[in-house]
C-alpha cells in the first residue's frame, strides 16, 4: 500500500479524498493555484505544493507541475480526482512511464472510453446499444448542418473531450445546428483543449441513468448498481439518487451486466461510470464511459455502504476487489444535492465572493465512512446527512473555476424518507455572502412529479422553462412563517424586558399584540395582526395565533442563531431567521423550504404609521446594460454613437468557466462605454450607457 499520494484537484474532491487517505493512514499531498493558497484542501493535507496562477490551464492542468510535485515530496501515487486531468491519457501515461501510480483507469482504457467518438465505435463492436450518430470528427458548421438533418432533429451536438455540461448543445433546426457547432466548438477548445465533435440523434423524455463499475488488475470487474440522474439544467445534474425509482430489478440487472461487459472489453481497472440513456419503455442505450470517480458517487457508497475512492486506491495498489458481484448491497435510499453558487432568481448566473456565513447542516455521516449512524436508544434514526465540501466559513468563491460550493448528501430507509430528510437538512444549510440555488432545490423536492418519481431529463425545462421565481417554491403553511417572525421578535422583547437597570415607567413591555408587515419590493407591504401567548415557566416556547391558525412554538436555539430548530404544533423543524436585510436594518427575513420573507415585527400603532410612509422607487436603470454577476468582461462588442437594435450582441462576460452573452433590451444608440474589456466586474455594474 502507498504511503503518500498527491491529489490532482481543488475543491470538495480533493478534500474527500484525503478524508479516505487519513482513514488508511495515508499521507497527503495537496496542489493549489494563487487564488486557493487559503482553501479548506490545502489545510487538510500534509503536504501542500503551489503549481501556478488561478487559470486552471496555468496551474491544475499542468501536468508536468504535478510530475514534478510529486518527486519533490515523494508521492507514490496521483488521484485525479475529477474534471482537470482525471480523464487525460497522456497524463495517465506519463504517471506510468515516471513510475507513479494512477489511482484511475490505465491509459489505454481512458484512450478508449473516456473519448467519446472512440468508445461509441467500441461500444458497437461489444454489441452494446447505441443512440444513432456519427461518430467521427466533424470539419465545420456546415457539414454539422448536413449530418443533422440526415440524423434527424433534435440532434445533440457534443465535444469529444466534454463534460459537465461543457461543449453540448442540443439543436432543433438547421441555424441552432450551424450555431451550436461553433459555440460547443470554442468551450470545447477553451475547456478542455480539444475541439473535436461530433453528432447524435437526441431522445425525447429520456432519463439519464448511470451505473457504477468497479474492475481491479486481475481481471475482476462488478457493478454497484446506479444512479437516478435526471434532474439536470442545462446538461447540468441538479439532483442526484440512487437507486432510480424508474427502472426495474430486471433493466438495472442487464444494464450492470452491459456496463461490465463493455468495461471487460477495455481491460477496466478502477471505478468509473457507464452512463445509458433510459426510453419511457426501460429500453437503454450507451452514451458514454466516464472513466473516474463521479462527482455523484456519494449516493453509491450510501445504498451499498462502500468506500468507493479506498477501493480505487486499493485496486491501484495491485489488490483483488474485496467483493464479488453477490456481496454488493442495495440499503435504503440516498440523494445528493448539488449547492452551487449561483442566484437562481437571476437565471442561475454565476455567484463569487466570500462566504461571510457558511454552516452545513450537522454531519451524522461522513465521506469516508459511507454507512449512516444507527438510531438512538429510542429507536430514532440520528443517522444519514453528509456534506462533501471544499470550503469553509470565510472562504472565498473564486471565479476561475466551476460553482459548487457543496455537495449534500441524504441517505433514508426509503425515498420518501430520504426526500424529508433532504428537505430539513436544505432548511439548516446557512450560506450568506454568496446567494445559493438552495430555494431551487427545495422547490424541486416538493414538486409533485419529483414525488411521485415522474420525470426526465426535460423536467426542469418543462417546468421552470421561462426562469425561476419566488412564487415558484411552494410552501404548505405560508403562515408560519409569519408566526415564526412573531415568535423570534417577542423572544427578542422579552430579553430586552427582562434587563436590569430600566427606568421606572420606560421599561420595555414585551407586549402580546404585534402586527408582522411582510414587505415587498414594489411597495405593496401586507399587514398581518398576530397574538403571542407564553406558557408560564416554560422558556422559549409561545403559542402564536395568526387569523384562524395556531402554532405552539418550542425552539432552545438562541436569538443569535441563524439556524432555528425546534418543534411546532409538536412537529420538528428547521428555519433560517436572522435580522437585517439588505435594504432594511432592522426587518427579520425568514425562510423555510425554500420560501424566504422580509417582515417587520411592530406593534399595532406603529404598523397604523408604517402604511402611511411612501414607498420609494428604485432608481430606472432601463437605458444602462448592467453586469448580471461578477466576472471577466472579456468582449465590448459596441462604441460610443453606434445604432444598436433590440437582441443585438453588446458585451461578453466570463466567469466559472461559462460565457455569458449580454444584448441590448431596446433598440438605442450607445451614449458611452463605461467598462474596458479586462476589466473585473461586479453585480449590476454598467458596462455601456444608452443614449436617452
Amino acid at each position: 500500500m502507498f504511503t503518500k499520494i498527491l491529489i490532482a484537484n481543488r475543491g470538495e474532491i480533493a478534500c474527500r479524498v484525503i478524508a479516505t487517505a487519513k482513514k488508511m493512514g495515508i499521507k497527503t499531498v495537496a496542489v493549489y493555484s494563487d487564488a486557493d493558497k487559503e482553501a479548506r484542501h490545502v489545510a487538510l493535507a500534509d503536504e501542500a505544493v503551489n503549481i501556478g496562477p488561478a487559470p486552471s490551464r496555468e496551474s491544475y492542468l499542468q501536468a508536468e507541475k504535478i510530475i514534478a510535485a510529486c518527486k519533490q515530496t515523494g508521492a507514490q501515487a496521483v488521484h485525479p480526482g475529477y474534471g482537470f486531468l482525471s480523464e487525460n491519457e497522456a497524463f495517465a501515461k506519463r504517471c506510468e512511464d515516471e513510475g507513479i501510480a494512477f489511482i484511475g483507469p490505465k491509459a489505454h482504457s481512458i484512450a478508449a472510453m473516456g473519448d467519446k467518438i472512440a468508445s461509441k465505435k467500441l461500444a458497437n463492436e461489444a454489441k452494446v446499444n447505441t443512440i444513432p450518430g456519427y461518430n467521427d470528427a466533424i470539419s465545420g458548421p456546415e457539414q454539422a448542418v448536413e449530418i443533422a438533418k440526415g440524423i434527424g432533429y433534435p440532434v445533440m451536438i457534443k465535444a469529444s473531450a466534454g463534460g459537465g455540461g461543457k461543449g453540448l448543445r442540443v439543436a432543433f433546426n438547421d441555424k441552432e445546428a450551424f450555431e451550436g457547432f461553433a459555440s460547443c466548438q470554442n468551450e470545447a477548445r477553451n475547456s478542455f483543449g480539444d475541439d473535436r465533435i461530433f453528432i447524435e440523434k437526441f431522445v425525447q423524455e429520456p432519463r439519464h441513468i448511470e451505473i457504477q463499475v468497479l474492475g481491479d488488475s486481475h481481471g475482476n470487474v462488478i457493478y454497484l448498481n446506479e444512479r437516478e440522474c435526471s434532474i439536470q439544467r442545462r446538461h447540468q445534474k441538479v439532483i442526484e439518487e440512487a437507486p432510480s425509482p424508474f427502472i426495474s430489478d430486471a433493466t438495472r440487472k442487464a444494464m450492470g451486466e452491459q456496463a461490465v461487459q463493455l468495461a471487460k472489453a477495455v481491460k477496466y481497472q478502477s471505478a468509473g461510470t457507464v452512463e445509458f440513456v433510459v426510453g419511457k419503455d426501460q429500453d437503454f442505450y450507451f452514451l458514454e464511459m466516464n472513466t473516474r470517480l463521479q462527482v455523484e458517487h456519494p449516493v453509491t457508497e450510501c445504498i451499498t455502504g462502500l468506500d468507493l475512492v479506498e477501493l480505487m486506491i486499493r485496486v491501484a495498489a495491485g489488490e483483488k476487489l474485496p467483493l464479488t458481484q453477490a456481496d454488493v448491497k442495495r440499503d435504503g435510499w440516498a440523494i445528493e444535492c448539488r449547492i452551487n453558487a449561483e442566484d437562481p432568481f437571476r437565471n442561475f448566473l454565476p455567484s463569487t465572493g466570500r462566504l461571510v456565513r457558511f454552516a452545513p447542516p450537522e454531519q451524522t455521516m461522513f465521506a469516508a465512512y459511507p454507512k449512516p449512524l444507527q438510531g438512538d436508544s429510542n429507536g430514532a434514526d440520528t443517522g444519514g446527512v453528509r456534506v462533501d465540501t471544499g470550503v469553509q466559513d470565510g472562504g472565498e468563491i473564486p471565479m476561475f473555476y466551476d460553482s459548487m460550493i457543496a455537495k449534500l448528501i441524504v441517505h433514508g430507509k426509503d425515498r420518501n424518507d430520504a426526500i424529508a430528510k433532504m428537505r430539513e437538512a436544505l432548511n439548516g444549510f446557512v450560506i450568506r455572502g454568496v446567494s445559493s440555488n438552495i430555494p431551487f432545490q427545495a422547490a424541486l423536492l416538493a414538486h409533485p412529479k419529483f414525488v411521485s418519481g415522474d420525470f426526465n431529463t426535460g423536467f426542469i425545462a418543462e417546468n421552470y422553462g421561462k426562469g425561476f421565481f419566488a412564487e415558484d417554491v411552494p410552501h404548505d403553511d405560508a403562515a408560519f412563517l409569519t408566526a415564526l417572525a412573531a415568535f423570534v421578535r417577542r423572544k427578542s422583547r422579552e430579553r430586552a424586558a427582562g434587563m436590569s437597570g430600566q427606568l421606572p415607567g420606560y421599561a420595555v413591555d414585551a407586549g402580546k399584540d404585534y402586527v408582522v408587515v411582510t414587505l415587498d419590493a414594489a411597495g405593496n407591504n401586507s399587514y398581518t395582526a398576530v397574538h403571542v401567548d407564553e406558557f408560564e415557566g416554560e422558556t422559549g416556547s409561545a403559542q402564536v395565533r395568526v387569523g384562524a391558525s395556531s402554532y405552539v412554538i418550542r425552539s432552545k436555539s438562541r436569538l443569535n442563531d441563524i439556524a432555528i430548530t425546534g418543534t411546532v404544533n409538536g412537529k420538528a423543524f428547521t428555519a433560517q431567521v436572522e435580522r437585517g436585510t439588505p435594504k432594511n436594518p432592522l426587518a427579520l427575513r425568514v425562510q423555510h423550504n425554500g420560501t424566504r420573507i422580509d417582515a417587520l415585527v411592530m406593534s399595532p400603532r406603529m404598523a397604523e404609521l408604517h402604511k402611511l410612509m411612501p414607498h420609494k422607487a428604485p432608481p430606472d436603470m432601463s437605458r444602462y446594460v448592467l453586469s448580471p454577476m461578477p466576472g471577466l468582461l472579456v468582449d465590448v462588442a459596441v462604441v460610443p454613437g453606434q445604432k444598436v437594435q433590440a437582441g443585438e450582441r453588446v458585451a461578453v462576460i466570463e466567469a466559472m468557466k461559462m460565457e455569458n452573452v449580454l444584448f441590448a433590451a431596446a433598440d438605442g444608440v450607445v451614449g458611452k462605454v463605461l467598462a474596458a474589456k479586462g476589466e473585473s466586474l461586479s453585480v449590476d455594474q454598467a458596462i455601456v450607457e444608452f443614449e436617452q
